[in-house]
């Protein structure tokens, strides 16, 4: 009877903790253009980057990919709620593919493919871990989203290619998530938290705390 009637007040507590306020769709979408924004200046650099370490060594290209898997990882450390990490990186898809880029709406669907890869690390956290290692673990859940996107996508899919390319393309996007996306993701995160920007989110309140 007693243990019933503490397990009630708990489950509705985890319920609201899951539950998006107005304020996090708000700032989700927010995240979503500002880090499509991003996307948009690196789609020339990263892109430039990735050609010349391709003509290098085929596979080598994934080195500078990290930068386009970064809105899942920042969406999940800031909001903390189921579809976060999917949302900011769908929305900073869609802005890069509106701007103009040369993938078309191919970048909303690897846009997914990569959010779904960050949004499973949180879950397999049960959101409620937020800390540098698993920023970096969901980097690379959106890498392998990506190398998986890549490998059946496209009139030229890379499972077509060497198994050779693969590997090195897989073992460079996962070191460029990790860093990239993962590193990188977080130190934005704590920056913007650190300014009082974040102050309606559990990120912001961690920051005061720390101060």
């Amino acid at each position: 009877m007693h243990a019933s009637v503490s397990a009630e007040p708990q489950a509705a507590t985890s319920a609201h903790r899951f539950q998006w306020r107005v304020v996090d769709i708000v700032v989700g979408a927010v995240l979503g253009v500002a880090v499509g924004l991003i996307f948009w200046a690196w789609n020339t650099i990263g892109y430039a980057w990735f050609e010349a370490a391709d003509a290098l060594t085929p596979g080598l290209g994934g080195i500078a990919v990290g930068i386009w898997l970064i809105g899942g990882v920042i969406g999940g450390l800031v909001i903390r709620k189921p579809g976060a990490a999917l949302l900011v990186e769908v929305v900073a898809a869609i802005v890069s593919m509106l701007i103009g880029n040369v993938w078309g709406v191919s970048t909303v669907l690897e846009g997914i493919a990569q959010g779904v890869g960050a949004e499973l690390v949180f879950l397999l956290f049960f959101y409620r871990r937020f800390t540098l290692p698993v920023a970096v673990l969901a980097g690379i859940g959106a890498g392998l989203g990506a190398w998986i996107f890549e490998l059946f996508y496209g009139t030229s899919p890379n499972i077509l290619k060497t198994v050779e390319f693969n590997l090195i393309y897989l073992g460079t996007i996962l070191i460029s998530a990790v860093v990239l996306a993962g590193v990188v993701g977080w130190m934005l995160v704590r920056a913007l938290a650190a300014t009082g920007a974040l102050s309606r989110f559990a990120v912001g309140r961690e920051a005061r705390e720390e101060v």
